[in-house]
């Protein structure tokens, strides 16, 4: 699943007339970008979530054939923030049934990475992880804080909100998350919140509940932050 339903606040005045998944870098949209990485580790069937000039992706993917893959449109009328867009489109990942295990890639639409998914899929799967989220350490406004088994236990920034057991004497690590998840569909039946929520929050709620919602590092990889028009200028050269 592409995130790419924001209103682009952060783009402006890139996102006067578009939708932040359409800006350019290099006569490439954020969108194509995203998709051309996630068909490199064989991903063919892919939902995008949208709400800021929403009518604009559908008409975009269609004059591109949809890049030669499987595309559904997840159209939210009013913004659902992270968690609530992902479980709005559970149907997509739960087609198979109930029961469908296959984990699924979450990515945001304005962020490029070198970051090995196949890897990050494995690391997931071989770990038994509910989610498994990729950080760096590097710097960050909102960093999260994870065990020294790499387990997420908080959120840091403005005071440190860990939920790490009492008498614990490691300190937990803070890392910067990239925007990039793998999921296992299993999270569906345990998303006990309702309308506009936000993924991290429920992950949050659901590490004192003993899921495993890990840290895969991804600090040999490059990556980029492309929600800044400083950003997009920087990628383009210009």
């Amino acid at each position: 699943m592409i995130l790419a339903a924001g209103l682009g606040t952060r783009l402006r005045p890139l996102t006067n007339d578009r939708p932040k998944a359409l800006v350019e870098v290099a006569g490439r949209t954020l969108l194509e970008i995203a998709l051309a990485r996630l068909r490199v580790f064989g991903v063919r069937e892919v939902i995008v979530n949208t709400h800021h000039f929403a009518e604009m992706i559908p008409e975009y993917l269609e004059t591109h054939d949809n890049f030669g893959i499987r595309i559904e449109i997840s159209h939210e009328e009013k913004l659902l923030d992270t968690g609530g867009g992902l479980k709005k489109a559970a149907w997509f990942f739960l087609e198979d049934g109930p029961d469908a295990d296959e984990p699924f890639l979450l990515h945001n639409v304005d962020v490029i990475s070198t970051i090995d998914l196949e890897r990050m899929v494995q690391f997931h799967a071989e770990r038994g992880a509910l989610a498994t989220l990729a950080v760096q350490q590097r710097a960050t406004s909102r960093p999260l804080l994870f065990d020294e088994a790499g387990r997420l236990r908080g959120r840091g920034g403005r005071g440190d909100e860990s939920t790490e057991p009492p008498g614990t004497a490691e300190r937990p690590e803070s890392l910067a998350f990239s925007g990039i998840h793998v999921v296992s569909p299993a999270i569906f039946s345990k998303l006990d919140e309702t309308g506009a929520f936000s993924i991290i929050d429920a992950y949050l709620r659901l590490s004192t509940q003993g899921e495993r919602i890990l840290a895969f590092r991804a600090d040999e990889y490059e990556w980029r932050d492309l929600g800044r028009p400083e950003n997009v200028m920087k990628a383009t050269g210009s």
